[in-house]
């Protein structure tokens, strides 16, 4: 309830409450937005238990009209959470408004398929999946005979 309380205590200087990277299932999220504890749902993709967790909890945000705005910044992030903003643009929300997606310019090197972005804005991807790593990056970091862990 602590961040119902922080969000309500910000309304009167126009700040929303972008929060969601620490809750693991669609409960936590049902909770938050029951109690009015987040006004962007800043869900983490990689902590949830899969799609349909994922999916679960886009459909609990447009209940409560609360806009989607995914954390990404590891390896391969960018690359999958750009479908689930596509996902929920296209066949849960049809709305822009008050939606993000963050990016970081890093570890993209490493993918098949990297993200693409064009003016500020993600590029919907033209292979199928997430992407995924590249052989000779998965041998450059395996632990422990990988040369990165050998130069350590």
């Amino acid at each position: 309830l602590g961040h119902a309380k922080i969000a309500q205590a910000l309304k009167k200087y126009n700040i929303g409450v972008a929060t969601g990277e620490c809750c693991h299932n669609r409960v936590m999220f049902k909770q938050f937005l029951e109690y009015g504890a987040m006004d962007y749902c800043q869900v983490d993709c990689c902590r949830l238990g899969g799609i349909n967790e994922i999916l679960a909890v886009l459909l609990l945000a447009a209940k409560f009209n609360i806009p989607v705005c995914p954390h990404a910044g590891g390896v391969g992030l960018c690359e999958y959470t750009q479908h689930i903003v596509f996902f929920d643009y296209i066949c849960v929300s049809a709305s822009l408004e008050g939606r993000m997606l963050e990016y970081a310019d890093h570890l993209h090197e490493d993918m098949v398929s990297p993200v693409v972005i064009n003016g500020g804005n993600y590029m919907l991807p033209d292979t199928p999946g997430y992407s995924e790593i590249k052989a000779e990056s998965l041998e450059k970091y395996k632990f422990p005979d990988g040369p990165v862990w050998q130069e350590l």
